[in-house]
């Protein structure tokens, strides 16, 4: 099983194509792990393992090994150049290297990490841990997103959308091949509709040679700025720290990036209750396995139509001469001991002096809540808005955005505040969506 020299030049000749093929492709839009095969081929195969020496039998059980890490993955990587292409040169070098197909497999070489208590990113991480990164120079900048939750509870969509919201219980707010979050939202006070963020779940899913699962959980009164297990990053691989977790405010802000995913996430605890803000690539957003199930979670979709809340309207009501006293047809009436329709304003003027969505959220809240915490939760997701949001244009939300069926929000087409019964009216000559 001796090498002779043809097979030394062809071996050669696929290691630029397995380079290629371990930059070429963005890891972070396929379930399909040919990268990760490909990745540790190339760190069992180089050096002193490289195909110019004479040791066949370890360079057999390294294909082998490799081949194996692709017949695992094919169920995903069916439509995948990289896979294909992986297959076809593991073909030839057994070929060449009279390689058996049958026989022992190689172990994956350690590499050599930096101390447990190394806080920077590792110089040596694999590109295919920085999202970033693996884009060519050449190639069109990812897209990024935004999505928010503040409030009673108060949602902002990726697509720009705001809806305030009832979603009593726990919900799904983001769930694709990367990521799920999860959110429960409890009564603010007994008997009353208002809700609030009382408790996040985040797992950050298994994802190639980078991350661990990862799972962060917040409550009411208990923001760790650990992951549940006590890890501050993505575990014990060898991009561990393209997943890091940063308190910025003891107890109250805490601030988690996802580099392998271009993701950032700041979670707040203000008063008794969470916010959340995220920032994401559109293409992460979409990665889903099902695509028929795409767009079931509230980030993505938005609140069910039967979960919503005509926020502006109930301003409305609050405003006239029947403020006291609960409107029959309101789909949330006013708690006890609330605010003062002109206190709310006076307050919510001095954290958002722009009347946007955010302060109308903010009175909103203190209407139906009576605590002044929510006006500071309205402050704080804007000033997450402005970190996060990729189109500065958009910071500010002026009007709801009108549905069409289908979920699908029209741009540029505000719906203007009615009178309550009208509004309901109109609500309901719309197509029920869920």
């Amino acid at each position: 099983m001796g090498m002779g020299r043809g097979a030394g030049r062809s071996a050669l000749g696929f290691w630029p194509t397995l380079a290629f093929l371990l930059c070429s492709f963005p890891a972070a839009i396929s379930p399909c792990k040919i990268l990760k095969c490909n990745s540790e081929f190339w760190s069992a195969t180089s050096g002193s393992h490289s195909p110019a020496s004479d040791d066949a039998p370890e360079f057999c059980a390294a294909l082998r090994t490799y081949a194996l890490c692709t017949r695992r993955t094919a169920r995903t990587c069916r439509g995948d150049l990289a896979y294909h292409s992986a297959v076809h040169g593991i073909e030839d070098l057994m070929s060449q290297h009279n390689c058996s197909k049958d026989g022992p497999t190689s172990q994956p070489r350690l590499r050599t990490l930096p101390p447990a208590g190394d806080s920077q990113e590792r110089s040596d991480s694999p590109e295919i841990c920085h999202y970033e990164k693996s884009f060519h120079k050449h190639s069109a900048a990812p897209n990024y997103t935004h999505c928010g939750l503040f409030g009673d509870p108060h949602l902002r969509t990726f697509t720009d959308r705001f809806q305030t919201c009832k979603v009593q219980g726990a919900w799904p707010l983001i769930d694709n091949n990367y990521l799920n979050v999860q959110v429960t939202n409890t009564p603010v006070l007994p008997g009353s509709p208002a809700t609030a963020t009382s408790k996040l779940t985040i797992i950050f899913k298994n994802f190639q040679e980078c991350v661990d699962q990862k799972v962060y959980q917040a409550e009411m009164d208990e923001l760790p700025a650990a992951f549940a297990d006590g890890s501050k990053n993505g575990g014990d691989r060898h991009g561990a720290n393209s997943l890091k977790i940063t308190e910025k405010v003891s107890g109250q802000h805490v601030e988690i990036q996802a580099k392998y995913i271009g993701t950032t996430i700041v979670v707040r605890q203000v008063g008794r209750y969470l916010t959340f803000a995220v920032r994401m690539p559109e293409e992460v957003v979409n990665a889903v396995e099902d695509r028929d199930s795409q767009g079931l979670y509230l980030c993505l979709r938005g609140c069910p139509l039967n979960q919503q809340i005509d926020f502006q309207a109930f301003r409305a009501s609050a405003q006239g001469p029947d403020a006291r006293r609960p409107v029959a047809a309101s789909p949330a009436p006013a708690a006890p001991e609330t605010f003062p329709y002109e206190t709310a304003v006076a307050k919510c003027k001095e954290k958002l002096p722009v009347e946007d969505l955010y302060y109308q959220a903010c009175v909103f809240d203190l209407l139906t809540t009576g605590d002044v915490n929510f006006t500071l939760a309205a402050y704080y997701a804007l000033e997450d808005v402005k970190m996060l949001h990729s189109n500065k244009d958009k910071l500010h939300l002026y009007e709801r955005t009108r549905e069409l069926p289908g979920g699908v929000a029209a741009a540029g087409q505000p719906l203007a505040p009615q009178p309550l019964l009208s509004t309901l009216a109109l609500l309901a000559l719309l197509p029920v969506l869920w």
